[in-house]
C-alpha cells in the first residue's frame, strides 16, 4: 500500500487552509479577506488546528504575528501542496474548457448520421475540436466520462440538458433493386429474404407491421442482431432487408445504397438528441456543436421533404 492508504488526515482541510493563508500573510485580516470569511472566522480555525495537534502555530510579539518552530515547519509544506492542488484543478479546468470536446455518441448514429456529414464540419475554426468515442451504452456525463453525447429516447435525463435534432421514424430499407418491384412482388420477394433487426427494434417493428397498408409482410427468417447499422449493412450487402429509422438510413439511400421499400413509417415516440450536463450549457464548444447538429439535422429534413 501507498503512504496515502496507511494515512488518515485528522484535522479538518478548512483550518489548515486558514494556518497556510495567515502563515504566508503574517495577518489574519489578510488571511480572512483571501478566503472570503471574517477574521474571527480564521482565529477560529486556527485555534481548532492548534488544539488537534497539541501545539501552537503562531503567536503575537506585540502587534506583529510569528510563527514558532512547529508553524514554521508545517507552514512551507502546506504552501505547497496546496498550490499543486490549485495548479492540478487548474489544468483540469483548463483543459475541459480549451481542449477537444469529448463526444459519445451510439455506433450507428457515427456511421450512419454523424459521419457522412463530418465532410462539411469545420474543424478548422477554434473551439470545434472533438474527440469522438462511440458506445452502446449511456456514459456518465456527471462523472466526467464525456463532456456531451448523442442519446436515443425521450428528451428527459436528470440533471442534463438535451437538444433535440430530430424525431425518429422507422420503415424498411433493402437493396436498390427492390425499387423495380410492384407491391405484390415485393411481398412475395421479403417471403423468401431475411429480417434483419436490432434487439432493441423488435417494438418498432411490430408497430410498424400492424400498420403497413395492405397488411404486414412476413419475412422467411428474422434475424435478431445487436444493431440498426449491422441490419443496414447486411441489407446493403444483399443479405435480405433491414428495419431501420429514416433519418439514419437518409444518406445511404441518397447515395443508392439503399431503397426505402414501402412508403411507409411508424414513429418511434423517440428521438435523437445532443444532451450535455448542464453546468456545461454555456460552454463555447458545446453551443458550437450544438448549433452545427441542429442546422445539419434541418437541412437533412428540408432535402428530404422536398
Amino acid at each position: 500500500m501507498d503512504k496515502l492508504s496507511n494515512y488518515r488526515l485528522n484535522v479538518p482541510l478548512n483550518a489548515l487552509r486558514a494556518f497556510e493563508a495567515a502563515a504566508r500573510h503574517l495577518s489574519i485580516k489578510d488571511a480572512a479577506l483571501e478566503l472570503g470569511v471574517t477574521p474571527s472566522a480564521v482565529s477560529h480555525q486556527l485555534r481548532g488546528l492548534e488544539d488537534a495537534l497539541g501545539l501552537t502555530l503562531m503567536r503575537r510579539v506585540g502587534p506583529a504575528l510569528e510563527l514558532t518552530e512547529a508553524g514554521a515547519r508545517l507552514a512551507p509544506d502546506l504552501s505547497e501542496g496546496f498550490s499543486r492542488i490549485i495548479d492540478a484543478v487548474g489544468g483540469l479546468r483548463q483543459d475541459r474548457s480549451t481542449g477537444p470536446l469529448r463526444l459519445s455518441m451510439l455506433p450507428t448514429f457515427a456511421a450512419h448520421w454523424f459521419s457522412p456529414r463530418l465532410t462539411r464540419y469545420p474543424f478548422e475554426r477554434t473551439g470545434f475540436d472533438l474527440l469522438i468515442s462511440t458506445t452502446q451504452e449511456a456514459v456518465d456525463l456527471s462523472a466526467g466520462v464525456a463532456d456531451a453525447a448523442v442519446r436515443h429516447g425521450q428528451g428527459r435525463w436528470d440533471g442534463l440538458q438535451a437538444d433535440l435534432l430530430f424525431e425518429e421514424s422507422v420503415s424498411l430499407f433493402g437493396t436498390p433493386s427492390l425499387a423495380a418491384c410492384d407491391p405484390d412482388e415485393m411481398r412475395a420477394s421479403i417471403a423468401g429474404m431475411t429480417l434483419f433487426l436490432s434487439q432493441y427494434r423488435k417494438e418498432n417493428y411490430a408497430r410498424w407491421n400492424a400498420t403497413l397498408p395492405g397488411g404486414p409482410i412476413r419475412p422467411a427468417s428474422v434475424m435478431m442482431v445487436d444493431s440498426a447499422g449491422l441490419a443496414l449493412r447486411a441489407a446493403m450487402d444483399g443479405a435480405g432487408v433491414a428495419l431501420a429509422g429514416v433519418e439514419i438510413a437518409a444518406f445511404d439511400v441518397s447515395a443508392g445504397r439503399l431503397t426505402q421499400i414501402f412508403i411507409h413509417q411508424a414513429q418511434t415516440g423517440g428521438g435523437y438528441y445532443l444532451v450535455y450536463p448542464e453546468a456545461l450549457a454555456r460552454d463555447r464548444r458545446v453551443r458550437n456543436l450544438s448549433r452545427w447538429m441542429v442546422d445539419a439535422a434541418k437541412e437533412s429534413r428540408d432535402r428530404t421533404q422536398i
